[in-house]
């Protein structure tokens, strides 16, 4: 909760807020996460605008994911930047021009002269944390054969020809004909 008190309600204020609060619960995307309890750095600036106050920032948290080609486990930093207005609280949440119930869902309203940001918080970090994190950017994976990292395998590594046997007959008969 950010305390806009200090903002007051007269259109054109701003102030700056910088903020270290615990990541909840649940903060993750199939392949990334951000444990409970991580440390999330909030840079924000608070204005103050007719219809409410205008939230501009960024998150800043340490992610925990596994490679998506070598399983290697990573653990990175992510930016994650959002704006949201939250409307003043008393407001008509729904004038005579706008009919619409969806828009309402998605509206953020001070509670009192507080924002709660949890939401918007945790919707930019999901949304920041990759789908495929990668351990760098050219890793090759794993072999598809015996599973061995083929960064550590070297150029040397390989199986053979890796001709399906059902094919072998075809191939000498290639082979047979070939020679003519």
């Amino acid at each position: 909760m950010v305390d806009t008190r200090p903002l007051g309600r007269q259109p054109g204020s701003m102030r700056t807020v910088q903020r270290s609060v615990p990541a909840p619960a649940q903060l993750a995307t199939a392949m990334a996460r951000v444990p409970e309890g991580t440390p999330i750095e909030l840079d924000l600036r608070l204005e103050a605008v007719m219809e409410g106050v205008l939230v501009t920032g960024g998150a800043e948290v340490v992610f925990e994911a596994e490679c998506s080609r070598c399983l290697d486990p990573i653990q990175e930093t992510v930016e994650a930047p959002f704006q949201e207005l939250f409307r003043y609280p008393g407001e008509d949440r729904l004038g005579p021009e706008d009919t619409d119930t969806e828009d309402e869902e998605e509206d953020y309203y001070l509670e009192g002269e507080l924002l709660d940001l949890e939401q918007v918080v945790r919707n930019a970090v999901v949304l920041a944390l990759p789908l495929s994190p990668l351990c760098r950017e050219d890793c090759p994976g794993l072999c598809v054969q015996c599973g061995v990292k083929l960064a550590e395998a070297g150029p040397e590594h390989g199986h053979g020809e890796g001709i399906d046997p059902r094919w072998e007959a075809l191939r000498n008969l290639g082979e047979e004909f070939g020679d003519r």
